[in-house]
């Protein structure tokens, strides 16, 4: 089948294509609407107004604050959002009802680019069973939600609720009506992740053929992950002529989540000569504005997410590490850095080769003869049955026998709560083999173990990431802690396992510790033959 690509597009204006000859897709972002409406996600107005900056110097277009008629609090994020942020849109949602639209007006005075995002439903299911009414009353409600929006800010962007299972017929009087009345972005939200990448590429070309004014208005794509398909969809509508995708961070959003704006941003960027478009995001700072989503709201993102997952550039096969320690572009599309992180990683566990093994003993200042070489491998091997990876200290412990230079051991740890916070007593071998003991409260458990690590140890760092995990089942189950955490501006990781959590995350923040010690007291290298 032959793909038309978006250079065959005839509608571009000059300010529509990026100096690279491009088209330029707007990224609306809807994290702190779509995304923080859903269960877990909830923010309060100073943690929207600190994650409203940081999508502001990811180079966002267009920021939905909020909905600020559906209580107080929305309406004063939004109003404070609307006040700082200079860079960006700023937008806010209402229903076409009169108070909704008065309550977005109010809320974006003072903004520098205002945009009031007004939605309707549109689907026979919708305008049976939620609105009761018929297809003139809904354009009816449609054509004044635009029209009062318009009195309050002239840029208006109009949504047809539930557009994919809509007949387009009727999607083209709706739409011919809010053009009219003064609609500058027309929205077609797959509301409830039903539409497939063709279904929706083929509306869109249908919209754009068939609406009267379609060329002086902007199309967007808004595109719900029920079936997983939100990015997939979100670029099928990119083919089929939306300049617009409204997309969130880490891909939150009502039920599984809005379409990621990591994954849609790098697969335009990657595949410039498939789709032709990109967007003028700073890709560089998608890392740190996901980490900065998953610190507000204590959700981390799975391993294997794409782009910002901990996984998404390490690599533990043995034939992936061998072609990456040849050539990075046998396993990667995409340079880490490109999206904020520092670089790949060759993580050492079972499926990993002698090759990436050896590589990290060098990396590490050892250079060892084969057959110590095999010996480390062999014992490396056998550790992986225990815990899920084999960090630069049990290497370290595997060459120089149990001293591996100096660091700091946990001898004992002790933990218990009174009238709501935590405390927390650590008894710590320090680098000289002396005990030191200090305790800490806190908010909760791991707070406080991690602050009286700090006072025992006097290192402390600000965490960029920390999550848990299970290994195995039964009597071998072991819990396992990852960390990240950045020190004078660089990324540092920690690991640690034991059959208590807590005990895995202690271990895991020692491990940062202690890699911070060892740069200031480097270990002795193993004599070569």
């Amino acid at each position: 089948m032959h793909h038309r690509g978006l250079h065959d597009v005839t509608d571009q204006t000059p300010s529509d294509v990026t100096a690279h000859g491009t088209q330029r897709i707007k990224i609306f972002d809807t994290t702190l609407r779509d995304g923080e409406q859903s269960p877990g996600f909830t923010m309060n107005a100073a943690q929207k107004v600190l994650f409203a900056h940081a999508l502001e110097e990811l180079g966002v277009d267009v920021i939905e604050a909020g909905f600020p008629n559906s209580s107080p609090a929305d309406f004063g994020a939004v109003q404070s959002i609307a006040r700082e942020i200079r860079h960006a849109s700023i937008c806010a949602l209402a229903r076409c009802h009169p108070a909704d639209i008065d309550a977005c007006g109010s809320a974006l005075q003072g903004a520098a680019a205002p945009r009031i995002h007004v939605f309707i439903s549109t689907s026979p299911l919708h305008r049976q069973h939620k609105l009761n009414m018929s297809e003139d009353q809904v354009i009816e409600h449609a054509v004044m939600g635009v029209t009062r929006a318009r009195s309050h800010v002239d840029d208006v962007e109009f949504s047809a609720e539930d557009a994919l299972r809509t007949e387009p017929e009727f999607l083209v009087r709706v739409f011919d009506a809010a053009i009219e009345a003064g609609a500058r972005t027309l929205n077609v939200p797959d509301t409830v992740g039903y539409t497939t990448p063709s279904e929706i590429r083929a509306l869109f070309e249908y919209l754009r053929a068939n609406v009267k004014g379609a060329d002086g208005v902007v199309f967007s794509a808004h595109c719900h992950n029920d079936l997983g398909l939100a990015v997939a969809n979100s670029l099928a509508a990119i083919e089929g002529g939306a300049r617009q995708v409204e997309c969130t961070i880490n891909g939150i959003g009502e039920r599984a989540g809005n379409a990621a704006m990591e994954e849609l941003a790098m697969a335009l960027k990657v595949r410039p000569g498939y789709y032709g478009a990109d967007t003028r995001l700073d890709t560089t700072k998608l890392l740190a504005t996901s980490r900065l989503l998953s610190r507000i709201t204590g959700i981390q993102v799975q391993r294997n997410k794409a782009i910002v997952g901990l996984n998404a550039f390490a690599h533990e096969s043995g034939i992936h590490q061998h072609g990456m320690l040849k050539n990075r572009g046998t396993y990667e599309i995409m340079r880490p850095q490109d999206v904020g992180w520092e670089d790949s990683q060759l993580v050492l566990g079972r499926h990993s080769g002698r090759a990436a093994v050896a590589n990290r003993l060098r990396a590490l200042g050892y250079v060892l003869e084969e057959g110590q070489l095999d010996q480390v491998i062999a014992e490396a091997k056998a550790l992986t049955h225990t815990q899920h990876v084999i960090t630069d200290t049990d290497l370290q412990r595997l060459v120089e026998g149990e001293h591996v230079g100096p660091g700091w051991r946990i001898a004992g740890m002790g933990l218990s709560d009174n009238a709501g916070t935590t405390h927390a007593r650590v008894d710590l071998s320090d680098p000289d083999g002396r005990h030191v003991v200090q305790s800490a409260d806190g908010d909760g458990p791991v707070a406080a173990l991690f602050a009286a690590l700090a006072h025992a140890t006097k290192v402390d760092f600000v965490l960029e990431s920390y999550e848990v995990h299970s290994m195995g089942v039964g009597n071998d189950a072991r819990g396992e802690a990852n960390l990240s955490a950045r020190v004078n501006g660089e990324l540092m990781s920690g690991q640690g396992t034991s059959r208590d959590v807590l005990e895995a995350s202690a271990i895991a923040w020692l491990d940062v510790a202690n890699r911070l010690l060892r740069e200031r007291q480097p270990l002795r290298v193993a004599a070569s033959a």
